[in-house]
């Protein structure tokens, strides 16, 4: 019938359908809290393109990895996805389900070289455009650090005699806990991890095998780690990331290290509480240092029939304008473009400034050390866990996480021994 109505109303009319007939466009993410905020976010896309309507369809963050590789694989998988940084999403890659950005001109004009790395290929060809990144920090309790006279810590040391304090008023000092792995790793250990290995530069010596895993300053790391275990919760080994959240939210522990993809989540369930943040504390004598994470880029499924109208959504996402409403839509969300804008959002704003006053850097496991098996990512996060629990030292840890990936990681093998880790050896 609608065939029939064509040939009825002429060809230009059968021009004017077909150039005006939407696009749907899938985009997959892990990011199942944002449905809300995605959707404001792309409705005003739509509305400066109507001819594209894109549909958000999260999967559960624990899932998303497998369920994306399992749709890829079969040809189900959405025309746009969210893309971890480094080497989850460069498997993806290499293996021909994403699309080359290579020829993509508005991803090189919008973004610095190193923004684009963790979605670039060992061929050098970028496949995803950053689209998120997060940052790590140490959040407190306003009123109930003024109630105790407690100052902002601005050293390791006098993180540590704050805790003593407020332990010894009755009070939790800290929110966290080891009865879910990942948080040990991603919002502790490689929290507080860059202030111990000297940053970029430390992590990169890593890399190249110039330092080992086990040497002083990861034991340092990780003996640091080992120092935050008295002020735990009671009971923190079987206290889950959402158990830590509301003894926060409630005003019940004085601290929380965690990251800004939290600010939502506080903001909405405990409004009336006053907190903000700070940098996690470097030891006396060192230079501090942040840890400001690439967290999704967005890519192209190679397979999809609509390049064309993804790419137009693609080099909308290029704008430094969209980059600023993203920041403002989904507080603690940070756009990589090359300018950075002041944000509405004071909590979103502070955890900002803490990027732009000292130095940052990615999370430790997640460049290269994520290729091999035992990947990394696993030995550091359990290894962090065994320390937390008491059932590993700090010297333990770092020569599991070395021996580990010394068993492929070709730098670990050839890694260079320093005068002041001679004793490692013995």
């Amino acid at each position: 019938m609608a065939a029939a109505l064509l040939l009825l109303l002429g060809p230009g009319a059968a021009l004017a359908l077909d150039r005006y007939q939407q696009v749907v466009l899938t985009l997959g993410s892990w990011r199942t809290d944002d449905i809300v905020p995605m959707r404001t976010f792309l409705d005003r896309f739509e509305q400066t393109h109507p001819r594209v309507r894109i549909v958000f369809d999260p999967t559960s963050a624990p899932d998303y990895d497998a369920v994306l590789t399992a749709q890829l694989r079969a040809g189900t998988g959405p025309d746009l996805v969210y893309l971890r940084s480094f080497e989850v999403s460069r498997d993806l890659y290499e293996r021909g389900y994403l699309a080359s950005l290579a020829g993509f001109d508005p991803v090189k004009a919008r973004f610095q070289s190193s923004s684009l790395d963790p979605w670039r290929g060992r061929d050098g060809v970028v496949y995803g455009v950053p689209f998120i990144a997060t940052a790590h920090g140490v959040y407190y309790n306003e009123d109930l650090f003024r109630r105790l006279g407690l100052a902002v810590p601005t050293s390791w040391e006098g993180l540590i005699a704050s805790c003593r304090l407020i332990l010894a008023e009755g009070r939790v000092p800290l929110a966290n806990a080891s009865g879910e792995s990942w948080t040990v790793l991603e919002c502790l250990l490689l929290n507080i991890l860059p202030n111990f290995i000297g940053g970029r530069g430390g992590r990169l010596e890593y890399l190249s095998g110039a330092r080992c895993f086990d040497d002083a300053d990861m034991i340092a790391a990780f003996a640091a780690l080992e120092e935050l275990r008295p002020f735990l919760p009671e009971h923190q080994e079987m206290l889950r990331y959402q158990d830590s959240l509301q003894l926060f939210a409630q005003g019940r522990a004085l601290m929380w290290f965690g990251g800004s993809w939290d600010i939502g989540y506080l903001e909405t369930q405990a409004p009336a509480l006053r907190w903000s943040v700070f940098a996690p504390p470097p030891p006396d004598g060192k230079p501090a240092q942040l840890t400001f994470h690439p967290d999704a880029g967005v890519g192209l499924n190679a397979a999809s029939t609509h390049r064309e109208a993804a790419e137009e959504f693609l080099a909308w996402l290029c704008e430094p304008e969209t980059g600023a409403l993203l920041a403002e839509l989904m507080p603690g969300f940070y756009s990589m473009h090359n300018e950075h804008r002041a944000l509405s959002n004071r909590h979103a704003q502070a955890f900002l400034a803490l990027t732009l006053d000292r130095p940052t850097d990615i999370r430790f496991v997640w460049d290269q050390l994520r290729a091999g098996r035992p990947d990394g990512y696993t030995l550091m996060r359990d290894a962090a866990v065994a320390v937390m629990q008491g059932r590993m030292s700090p010297r333990e840890a770092a020569a599991t996480i070395q021996a580990g990936l010394a068993q492929w990681f070709e730098p670990a093998r050839a890694c260079a021994r320093k005068p002041g880790d001679a004793e490692l050896d013995q």
